[in-house]
């Protein structure tokens, strides 16, 4: 977004004129414009917010701004900013905190939520407990409507959520939801009981932060409950923490599917020697493994030597092989991801992956045959060789690329890890091993040196 309008009342030093412009700005592009600015214009521009616009705003900043911001404003300012947090925004805040930050921040607490923030705090990383907040309205089920309106409206000023509401009994186990529409439709005198709904969706506090995406994503969820193991409402999980979640699963999976070692910090704000720790290590396991195609190479050395045009196909071949592997398991990971595939489907992927193979390679086979043949103007025996070498090395990719995300998922692993670097790695190894052995029984040549 251009800040230019911004950017020039700043640099004159208008900050009256300032001040009314930021007001007409959604809090979401006031923290884009708070990000662009240097640490000591940062700083200016937050304290020229109003106090509520302030709070709203600092929940969007990146972790490196909301930390230089908290150094320097004083007790009472940051005391400030801290109420009017979420209390979720406020556990993500201390969470990426450095210590002595923590230490100050917490001086700023009553007892009671200094005791919840620890207790917060002490929920495992990407659990449904470090997701939640206690922002949320509950109710006992033996209130009447108006009583229950009445007393949405003494308190909710102080919740995040309102549209629904958490239904306990006197030991705060989940019992049921109700929600505010049904509350305001419904006869006043009638019975929250009467009203709730039973058959509700619900995760419990150490439940995995991407199976708790799953539920909202399957069931179309605004809000989810979180429960202890007795079944005790603790919090609830709403969606705009769950689009966090999404994006953050999804950068992991992206980064592991190109050999990096996923990392919460932006490129732009992470060091080189960080940044190259994260990569050097898959490169370092792939660069070894790729020393078997050179084994072959020298295994089949005097193939190569007595037909030597054999060597130009092999960049072919293995990026072919490569792309296609790739291509099954992109689909596969991405199925196992949203659900649709699971371990009990593994015939199945593999069948309908054999089937496409057959049908890609079979196409792809006859027009290189053809090319080879007529364009490179070689031998019918080579362009023979070549071509039932990328139709097998095709259906031999695309199976390897079904398989493995699945191979990953029943040993509990991030079936992503197993995407291209990898599968091209081991499709180079089989495609090679079936272009040489090949070539001596079509062409008739040595196999070994």
């Amino acid at each position: 977004m251009d800040f230019l309008e911004l950017n020039t009342i700043l640099e004159e030093k208008n900050f009256p004129a300032l001040r009314q412009e930021l007001a007409k700005y959604p809090i979401q592009d006031l923290a884009e414009f708070i990000e662009s600015l240097d640490e000591k214009q940062a700083i200016t521009v937050f304290r020229l917010l109003p106090k509520e616009l302030a709070a709203d705003t600092f929940s969007f900043l990146s972790s490196e701004k909301q930390t230089h911001i908290s150094s320097i404003v004083n007790e009472e300012e940051l005391a400030s900013i801290l109420d009017d947090l979420n209390f979720d925004d406020k556990i993500d805040f201390i969470e990426e905190m450095p210590a002595y930050l923590v230490k100050r921040i917490l001086k700023n607490t009553s007892d009671v939520e200094r005791k919840l923030i620890n207790q917060f705090l002490n929920y495992p990383d990407s659990s449904a407990g470090s997701l939640m907040t206690i922002e949320y309205i509950n109710l006992k089920k033996e209130l009447s409507v108006k009583s229950a309106l009445d007393y949405i409206r003494k308190t909710a000023t102080d919740k995040e959520i309102i549209y629904t509401s958490y239904v306990i009994d006197n030991e705060r186990h989940l019992e049921g939801i109700v929600s505010l529409k049904e509350l305001v439709l419904a006869d006043e005198n009638a019975k929250v009981a009467d009203l709730m709904r039973e058959d509700i969706h619900f995760a419990y506090t150490h439940d995995d932060q991407e199976g708790v995406a799953n539920l909202f994503k399957k069931y179309d969820l605004l809000a989810l409950p979180v429960v202890d193991n007795e079944k005790r409402l603790v919090g609830i999980i709403t969606v705009d923490d769950i689009v966090d979640v999404i994006e953050e699963e999804a950068t992991e999976d992206i980064l592991k599917m190109a050999a990096i070692h996923p990392t919460d910090e932006e490129y732009l704000q992470a060091g080189t020697l960080t940044l190259a720790r994260k990569r050097i290590l898959w490169l370092l396991v792939l660069m070894v493994s790729a020393t078997l195609t050179g084994y072959i190479i020298r295994g089949f050395s005097n193939t190569l030597e007595s037909v030597v045009l054999l060597a130009a196909y092999i960049p072919m071949l293995m990026d072919t092989g490569g792309n296609a592997g790739t291509q099954s398991s992109t689909l596969v990971i991405r199925s196992l991801i949203l659900g649709e595939v699971t371990l009990k489907d593994t015939f199945k992927v593999i069948w309908k992956e054999l089937r496409i193979s057959i049908l890609v390679g079979s196409v792809l086979a006859f027009i290189n045959f053809l090319r080879i043949l007529y364009f490179d103007a070689v031998g019918f025996e080579i362009a023979l060789t070549v071509s039932i070498t990328l139709m097998l090395t095709v259906i031999v990719a695309k199976l390897i690329g079904g398989i493995l995300p699945i191979i990953a998922t029943k040993l509990k692993l991030d079936p992503a890890i197993m995407a291209s670097p990898l599968i091209t790695t081991i499709v180079d190894t089989f495609s090679l091993i079936i272009y040489f052995y090949l070539a001596t029984i079509i062409i008739n040549i040595p196999n070994m040196g």
